[in-house]
């Protein structure tokens, strides 16, 4: 998977027309030089922007003021196709398909019971996505149902993966209840809100822009190793994913996966410790979860086997560890 990240000039262009120093903030997140309008940035590069951004902003909102001006500025290619959706749930699937061309981040949208969840994973990240980030792209899809629907829709629920803050500020923006040290960041809809339909759907340029678009996706490529992870991902909350599970998934029979994997130089188990491990410092250094808990969400059936797993990972205690990332 390619790990590039388009930065395009609107992006600066609104960065400075809200009051911020883009050289300095280029500069700070270690960035010597962007070729405009087409620059491409790894995901590390990416998250240092952000994190630079964090830094220069005016206030805490300033990522959600970003993100919900995202519809209208027309920041990417998968935000204006889903503008033009036939309803909430057309408009979430093709936001979801087309954000692969625009960077390696997936959308995954469940529905369950009266919830449709939505999550986002950034599938080549060595770190959590910065905070302000986070904020902008859950405001960003608040203001694609909205803008789509002319209604005042709201998710009933948002679950972040940080500790407690700035409650007021995003409950004042989003309208709804918080939960946070959650176990991944997740923006609730109810579920009967997918069938609103758009106003601003747009039938024929949909049919033009989207055979283009599919024929670049069909030329896209995404290792089985990748797929593994994101299958995993997408199931490690509360439950350690079975092979079964994860073959199912991925529409292949247990021992054709296995056979792939191993022609790959890898094995499920190693990649269910890769996802386990990144998720386990996640969730130590960016919620109060305690790590009994972190185990759980993590499939581990006794607390004393997760321990021996993390020391095999980081070479030290889940609580050492949480105490050197504070």
């Amino acid at each position: 998977m390619n790990d590039a990240v388009p930065f395009p000039t609107i992006v600066l262009t609104r960065l400075a027309a809200l009051g911020l120093d883009t050289g300095a903030i280029l500069a700070r997140a270690g960035i010597d030089h962007v070729e405009l309008p087409r620059a491409k940035l790894t995901t590390a590069q990416f998250f240092a922007l952000w994190d630079a951004v964090e830094r220069a902003a005016p206030g805490r909102d300033f990522g959600l003021v970003l993100g919900a001006g995202a519809i209208a500025h027309r920041y990417d290619m998968a935000s204006m196709v889903a503008t033009h959706a036939a309803n909430v749930r057309d408009a979430l699937a093709k936001y979801a398909k087309y954000k692969h061309l625009i960077c390696p981040e997936d959308v995954f949208v469940e529905a369950k019971g009266r919830e449709a969840r939505i999550r986002f994973h950034w599938t080549l990240a060595d770190s959590e996505p910065p905070r302000m980030l986070v904020d902008g792209t859950f405001a960003a899809v608040h203001s694609l149902v909205r803008h789509g629907t002319r209604k005042d829709v709201r998710p009933i629920r948002l679950e972040l993966a940080r500790r407690k803050a700035d409650v007021r500020l995003l409950e004042a923006h989003f309208g709804c209840p918080l939960v946070f040290d959650a176990p991944v960041d997740v923006f609730v809809l109810d579920v009967a809100a997918l069938a609103e339909p758009f106003v601003t759907h747009d039938a024929a340029l949909l049919a033009e822009l989207v055979p283009g678009l599919d024929a670049e996706l069909a030329r896209e490529g995404r290792t089985l190793a990748d797929e593994v992870r994101l299958a995993l991902a997408r199931r490690m909350c509360g439950e350690r994913p079975s092979l079964g599970q994860v073959a199912a998934d991925l529409r292949v029979s247990v021992r054709t996966l296995q056979r792939r994997l191993g022609e790959a130089g890898t094995s499920y188990q190693r990649l269910l410790d890769d996802v386990r491990a990144d998720s386990a410092r996640r969730l130590l250094a960016r919620t109060n979860l305690e790590p009994s808990e972190v185990a759980f969400v993590l499939g581990f059936e006794e607390y004393n086997s997760f321990t021996r797993a993390f020391h095999a990972w980081e070479g030290t205690t889940p609580t050492k560890y949480r105490a050197l990332a504070e």
